[in-house]
Parts: structure tokens; C-alpha cells; sequence
């Protein structure tokens, strides 16, 4: 019975993510599926084809007897980077693409469903155990591109003149609290993968660190705050900025956070919401690792490790600003005391992302979802106002090369005790 009723869960979870990631798209335009205006970012066409071939990839081909594609290319077209799973077109071309059609795209979406709740139906009692496996992976897969979805749609709309807005909300003017400071205990504490729920590979296994004690800023730094390190010169200034991030200042002519532009002596700012004046009081985003930690060395302070973010914030809830709310933008600290941990954006630390002691990632091609990537990588905390709530824990470690802005990312500082 057990059993019965964790698939009955697992077959509404899915159902429901599903429909998510489609009424995400409702406010899009048939021309918008397509658009790739850069290489990081996908077309919301290829996100919707991709996450369906993935349930397909993965538990349909290797579980479901005799099950047929709709169309085989479709594995070359929606394999991401997984080697071992065969040939993938290039990322950077997925914006040429006019075919498959957006509706051929929502039959295949309807083929993978069909064909994976009939398979849940009458489960397979050998395999039953990895399949569940499997589709807890491809649920929370699916919840990562809702989030990826949008901030590339955010990218994609801002290189466009007519400043289109992919959705209209009420902005309410708050009071943001001071900036105060939380003293941290530090010792031998745990980190990593509790057990408790469901959990990547990257999170694992569980395991001690050490940590001194350390202060940690109440709340994200704001867009007034950041205005007044810009207007401070930090973006001319390379004592402040590591050697590769000033190499990017100079090669890319960063002069703000993406998504800043001048307007006649006056600061304006594009996000899914379309353009309108710098909001002071929201926090500073889309920040690369670079910015975020010029920033900390101007203020004279630092940005947390990971584990020092981690250790402060198990113990808090993840009550915040996600997807789930509706407002697709962060928003202004409300309270005194600890905020902002969870929700409204990715907090860069200072750590690189690298593997645990005793890592293993998953077998087979499962285990390039994230293990491959620990390189060259930083890694970010808390989720975002895109991401939903019930994806989120204290140990997620999300990760970004230190030049990307186009996430939604910001800051926290942090200086010892």
C-alpha cells in the first residue's frame, strides 16, 4: 500500500509540474518560443522539448516495453550535453531551429505523458524502485528549467527595442530595514544531504567542516547600495576586482549590473516586468561572481562560503519570494533580523564548486547531471524569486561560471567574528 501511495503521489507531482511549466508559457508568443539571444540562453521551445525527452531518455526507453519516439531525432535535437546518452545538437544553434513547430513540440509533451502514466499504472515490480528514482530526478529536472525558462525568456526580451514585459504586477514601496549583522557560532558542524527528501548527487554525502565563528549581513544588498559603489568607480577601479574579473570588466565594458541602462543621468532597469526607473530598495541582480565580490572587498567585508551560508540557514525556513507567488522579481527585505535566505535570488559564496569528500555520482549517464561540471565553477545558495519553493533546501548548491549574469543573482556579505 506503501508503495501505491508513493506512486499516487509521484504521478500528481509530475502532472502538476507539467502543467506549470505550461502555464509559465501561456504568456508567450508563438515567435517568442524560438528566440536564443545568446548562447547560455535556450529557446522556452527547446526547455519544453528537452525536459520531455528527458522523462523519455531515462525511464520510458529503458522501462516501457516497445515504446516508440514520436520522432528519434528528436534525441539528437533535445539531448543537452549528456556524452554518453548519443550526439546532441549544438547549444549555440538551438535558436535556428523554426522546426519542430511550438505544437509538435506540446504533441510530444502529450506522447512522453501518456506513455509515462501508463507505464505508472502497471509499474514494473523489478524496476519499480529505479523508476521512482528516476522520476523524482526528472521532476526536479523539470522544476531547474521552469526556472531557466524564464530567465532566458528575461535575457531574450531585453535585447529587443520594444522592451516587451512578459508579465504586469503591482510594485509596492517598502522601508528596507538597515543593514545589520547576525553573529554565527561556528565549531564542527554537518553539512550536506540530510536524508530527509529527495537530494542530488552533489549534495552528498553528508560530512563535517570546521568554521570559526563568523557575522553574516541581515539582508541582500540593495540597488542603492550598489549605485553607490558604481558611482564610487568600481567599475574603473582594478584593485578591487580579481585578475579574471577584471579581464571581464575590460573585455565585455561591464559599467553596471546587466540589466542597468542610463537613461538622460538616470539609472533604468529591465526585468520580466519590462523596463521602468531603478527600484532603490530592491536587491542588486544579475550580478556575476566577480561583482558581487568586488563589491565585498569595496564595503570592506567578504561573501560567505558555503557552508557558512549552509550552517546559518538550516535552521530557517524556506519562507520567501519564489516562483510560487507569482511576482517573478525579488523583492525588498521586510523584516529586521536574519532575512532574505531563501527566495528571491541566488546568494554568490565564495566557494568553488567542487565534489564532496567521497563523492560518487549517480551511474550511467545520470551521473553527468552534475558531476562533470566541477570546474571553474562558483557556487550559489538560497534560490531565487523563479524558483519554486518546494525545490529548494539548506544544502541545494547551485552553480554558475563566475562571468555569468543572467541568472537571477545577488549578494550577501559576511566578514569573520
Amino acid at each position: 500500500m506503501a508503495n501505491l501511495q508513493r506512486i499516487a503521489i509521484l504521478k500528481d507531482r509530475y502532472q502538476q509540474v507539467r502543467a506549470m511549466t505550461e502555464a509559465l508559457c501561456e504568456p508567450l508568443a508563438t515567435e517568442d518560443y524560438g528566440i536564443q539571444a545568446m548562447p547560455d540562453a535556450s529557446p522556452p521551445k527547446w526547455h519544453l522539448g528537452h525536459v520531455t525527452w528527458f522523462f523519455e531518455q531515462f525511464i520510458l526507453v529503458p522501462f516501457a516495453a516497445r515504446y516508440r519516439s514520436p520522432n528519434e531525432t528528436y534525441a539528437f535535437l533535445f539531448n543537452s550535453y549528456y556524452e554518453t546518452a548519443g550526439a546532441f545538437f549544438p547549444r549555440t544553434l538551438r535558436g535556428v531551429l523554426s522546426r519542430p513547430t511550438v505544437e509538435e513540440v506540446y504533441r510530444y509533451r502529450r506522447h512522453v505523458d501518456a506513455q509515462l502514466l501508463k507505464l505508472l499504472e502497471a509499474l514494473p515490480e523489478q524496476h519499480g524502485e529505479e523508476i521512482e528514482t528516476r522520476l523524482d530526478l526528472g521532476i526536479e529536472h523539470e522544476l531547474q528549467h521552469q526556472e531557466l525558462l524564464l530567465m532566458d525568456t528575461c535575457y531574450n526580451f531585453s535585447i529587443n527595442p520594444l522592451q516587451p514585459a512578459y508579465h504586469l504586477v503591482g510594485v509596492e514601496h517598502v522601508e528596507t530595514p538597515a543593514l545589520g549583522w547576525q553573529e554565527i557560532a561556528g565549531g564542527v558542524v554537518e553539512v550536506g544531504d540530510d536524508g530527509l527528501g529527495f537530494a542530488y548527487d552533489n549534495e552528498r554525502p553528508r560530512h563535517q567542516v570546521f568554521l570559526r565563528d563568523f557575522r553574516l549581513a541581515t539582508r541582500l544588498i540593495t540597488n542603492a547600495e550598489y549605485l553607490a559603489f558604481q558611482q564610487d568607480g568600481g567599475y574603473e577601479r582594478a584593485d578591487l576586482w580579481l585578475s579574471d574579473g577584471w579581464q571581464a570588466v575590460s573585455a565585455q565594458r561591464w559599467q553596471a549590473p546587466l540589466y542597468w541602462r542610463e537613461d538622460g543621468g538616470r539609472w533604468t532597469h529591465f526585468d520580466l516586468t519590462g523596463a521602468h526607473q531603478l527600484r532603490l530598495d530592491e536587491p542588486v541582480s544579475h550580478l556575476s561572481y566577480f561583482e558581487a565580490e568586488a563589491y565585498a572587498r569595496w564595503a570592506g567585508k567578504r561573501l560567505p562560503t558555503e557552508f557558512e551560508w549552509e550552517h546559518a540557514a538550516r535552521n530557517a525556513l524556506p519562507d520567501g519570494n519564489f516562483l510560487d507567488r507569482g511576482l517573478y522579481m525579488p523583492q525588498p527585505a521586510r523584516h529586521v533580523g536574519l532575512a532574505q535566505m531563501y527566495g528571491d535570488l541566488w546568494e554568490w559564496t565564495q566557494s568553488a564548486y567542487l565534489p564532496y569528500p567521497g563523492f560518487r555520482p549517480l551511474e550511467g549517464a545520470l551521473g553527468e547531471y552534475n558531476g562533470k561540471f566541477m570546474c571553474g565553477q562558483m557556487v550559489l545558495r538560497g534560490g531565487s524569486c523563479l524558483t519554486a519553493r518546494d525545490h529548494i533546501r539548506s544544502s541545494y548548491r547551485n552553480f554558475f561560471r563566475p562571468t555569468s549574469r543572467w541568472m537571477y543573482s545577488g549578494l550577501r556579505l559576511a566578514e569573520d567574528a
